[in-house]
């Protein structure tokens, strides 16, 4: 007898969310998707799914259907997977606490630095009941792009992605559980490993900030074809060493993002520059023409800040990601530090580290 497929319910109905539930949707899950813009829900429900185009994937993707209503989404999903900018997590933490039912699992894709965690927090916090697993992603399955309200279009697929659950010892049997509809998961560490190896928060805010003459001028640009320069480039890998050396002090061995680069997309060249010029995947990404976008507003909070926390808590030095953090703040009058996923945010506040590594792997605070 054929085993039943997983049920997934999908929380954003963003350039990522359309994008999975049309993927989903087109190898034969049962798809239900749940979005706070009606607009979108109207339009999904009225084409009955979401039309995949001018990528990788094409077709139809039937969509059960869609709604605005969390509860009617998640009742009797097995997979409820929230792919929704960080800056949002808070809240859909918030409205998941209560509706959830014992054994599903929550999937944060991507987690950002410290999903998991912030969920936990506030599904304890909340007094949700229900016996869930949470689990992130270290970033989304796909480089895709929404052009209108019930199509998208997948540039790109990730050959390979990390993922891990909270507590860790529950991560790999919620890994083989993603991985009957995408077998290219794997399993990492713990939630912090996957929090680390957040690219986003390397590859997004320095870059934009270095960029700022570019995105205030009348010209149009390519993100990461014209955006990366040499000297751009040579920071970022920097920065990025600053992450890899918060990671050792926590017994992790993260890779660099050259490294990644050649995992996730098979993108190879003598430097990051040359790499992100040989990705097809990124040769339709547009360079962003205001300031104000998700790879400050969510990429410094919710990347930067936190793993500057650890950083601190551990003794390594971020100066970098410090002067970036600082920076975006002075550029947009905001203060990211106090608004970020603070160790406080994320239920580690006054833990050692020894502590924290025995909480990511049970679950309990000591």
């Amino acid at each position: 007898m054929k085993a039943k497929k997983n049920v997934w319910t999908i929380v954003g109905g963003g350039n990522g969310g359309q994008s999975l539930a049309g993927h989903l949707g087109i190898m034969g899950y049962e798809v239900r998707l749940c979005d706070i813009m009606q607009e979108t829900v109207d339009i999904i429900n009225e084409q009955g799914g979401v039309f995949l185009t001018e990528g990788v994937v094409e077709g139809f993707g039937k969509v059960d259907f869609a709604t605005c209503d969390i509860a009617k989404a998640v009742k009797g999903a097995d997979i409820v997977t929230v792919v929704a900018p960080a800056l949002a997590h808070a809240t859909i933490a918030r409205n998941l606490s209560g509706v959830l039912e014992d054994g599903q699992t929550v999937f944060i894709h991507p987690g950002a630095t410290g999903g998991a965690l912030e969920f936990a927090k506030i599904f304890r916090d909340n007094g949700c009941k229900a016996d869930v697993t949470i689990s992130e992603a270290m970033s989304l399955i796909y480089a895709c792009r929404s052009s209108k309200r019930g199509t998208a279009s997948i540039k790109g697929i990730k050959k390979s992605l990390m993922m891990a659950a909270f507590p860790a010892n529950r991560t790999d049997e919620t890994v083989e559980k993603i991985r009957c509809a995408f077998p290219q998961m794997y399993a990492g560490k713990n939630v912090l490993q996957t929090s680390l190896e957040n690219l986003n928060s390397v590859m997004h805010p320095g870059p934009t900030i270095l960029n700022t003459a570019n995105i205030e001028s009348d010209r149009k640009w390519k993100y990461y074809y014209d955006g990366i320069t040499p000297s751009i480039g040579a920071f970022v890998e920097k920065l990025d060493g600053e992450r890899q050396a918060v990671g050792k002090e926590l017994g992790l061995e993260l890779k660099s993002i050259v490294e990644w680069y050649d995992i996730l997309y098979g993108a190879k060249g003598k430097n990051l520059t040359e790499i992100c010029r040989n990705n097809p995947a990124y040769a339709g990404i547009d360079g962003q023409k205001q300031i104000e976008t998700r790879y400050i507003l969510e990429d410094i909070p919710m990347g930067l800040v936190p793993m500057m926390e650890l950083g601190d808590l551990l003794g390594v030095k971020t100066d970098r990601m410090a002067m970036i953090v600082k920076l975006g703040g002075y550029l947009l009058d905001r203060k990211f530090s106090d608004t970020g996923r603070t160790l406080k945010k994320l239920g580690l506040d006054g833990m050692s580290k020894e502590e924290i590594l025995n909480y990511v792997e049970t679950g309990k605070r000591q």
